[in-house]
């Protein structure tokens, strides 16, 4: 098997980087829209906000370069939330006039968000409160959905519901005609509340039950934290190295005490367990397999090792790490959030115990 990306992935990777430069966290998530709209802008006119709604043209492996180099940087546009996941649905699924939609989305004209997940939701296959009900020739929609990422400043968004014959359909919802609550999430990002009551609904595409496509579009949207999630790692093991190299105590550098040096070493297996699990993933969706056992695999692995490098990454920068002002308590934030979105590491967990029995022993 080839993982090696190709060359037009490494320049998209390497577009990206430039893109995603480095700054002050703090700075660019304080103020509204909580990212910057001069590198949204630039992300659209490179064609990044639109990855993958032409699939004959790039996939998930593009995304997953992407999101890697955005976790690398810690950038906090919300590039899977705002596009690449809900503009992703209607571009597979939506009528011609709708797909309109989708093309406003790449072009960054438009934000959108995909609203799925709902209050006390563990797995994000739980069956849904949110109903849908006739009304006369078209649809409404009743319920609560949070937290939906991005939802704070989408213009449009994509909303799974119950349908009233059995299953799950996917609807689009105007952002303006919905009751949004609007708050900063745990890593300094944007969500919102979104409470639906009898809320006008279109059906996405040809309407009926979409439940495997929302199943999919998960899997996909977990896919992309992952790939971000492995960013993130990699700088945070590149800044504890760099600390422990130029850090002195006793008058010679960190690095040279062993079981620190042990511990960094660990920090490098446990990224390099989850690099394998990212590949796996992404590869898995690009070859058609929507499995959500390998989904499941993937996210459990990041969230252990995120989990591993994070706080690692913190004990060893000292007092420091937990500083606003230094980077490495952001970037143990963001890997937290990333394992609280569509399931837990323990969640994954109980995903994966009914299918232990798939698997034979293994005997030397």
């Amino acid at each position: 098997m080839d993982f090696d990306l190709t060359e037009e992935q490494q320049l998209l990777r390497d577009v990206a980087r430039d893109v995603f430069v480095a700054g002050d966290i703090t700075e660019m998530t304080e103020g509204e829209p909580g990212w910057r709209r001069d590198v949204w802008g630039q992300l659209a006119e490179i064609g990044i906000l639109g990855l993958g709604f032409d699939p004959t043209e790039a996939g998930q492996i593009e995304i997953m370069v992407v999101l890697t180099e955005l976790g690398r940087r810690l950038a906090p546009e919300p590039v899977a939330q705002a596009a690449l996941v809900p503009g992703g649905l209607i571009a597979e699924l939506g009528t011609d006039e709708q797909k309109e939609i989708a093309a406003a989305v790449a072009s960054g004209a438009t934000l959108s968000a995909f609203a799925h997940t709902e209050p006390g939701m563990r797995s994000p296959a739980a069956p849904l409160q949110t109903r849908a009900e006739r009304a006369g020739g078209g649809w409404t929609l009743s319920g609560r959905k949070g937290p939906v990422l991005a939802g704070d400043s989408a213009d449009a968004v994509v909303v799974t519901a119950a349908l009233p014959d059995g299953g799950a359909g996917l609807f689009l919802v105007d952002a303006a005609a919905v009751s949004r609550r609007a708050y900063r999430t745990f890593d300094g990002r944007r969500g919102a509340q979104i409470d639906l009551d009898n809320a006008t609904a279109e059906p996405l595409g040809d309407g009926g039950d979409a439940t495997e496509q929302i199943a999919r579009a998960v899997i996909r949207y977990q896919s992309a934290l992952c790939a971000e999630a492995v960013g993130a790692m990699e700088e945070a093991l590149r800044l504890t190295t760099e600390y422990l190299s130029s850090r002195k105590q006793f008058g010679v550098p960190l690095a040279t005490f062993q079981t620190l040096a042990q511990r960094a070493a660990d920090m490098y297996v446990s990224l390099e367990l989850a690099r394998s699990m990212n590949f796996y993933a992404a590869m898995s969706i690009a070859d058609g397999r929507y499995d959500p056992v390998i989904a499941a695999r993937a996210k459990l692995q990041i969230g252990r090792s995120g989990r591993h490098i994070a706080q690692e990454a913190i004990q060893m920068h000292g007092g420091i790490g937990m500083t606003a002002e230094y980077p490495v308590g952001h970037y143990a934030a963001r890997l937290t959030a990333i394992d609280n979105t569509f399931g837990t590491a323990d969640d994954q967990v109980r995903v994966l115990i009914p299918h232990i029995g798939d698997y034979g022993t293994v005997s030397l």
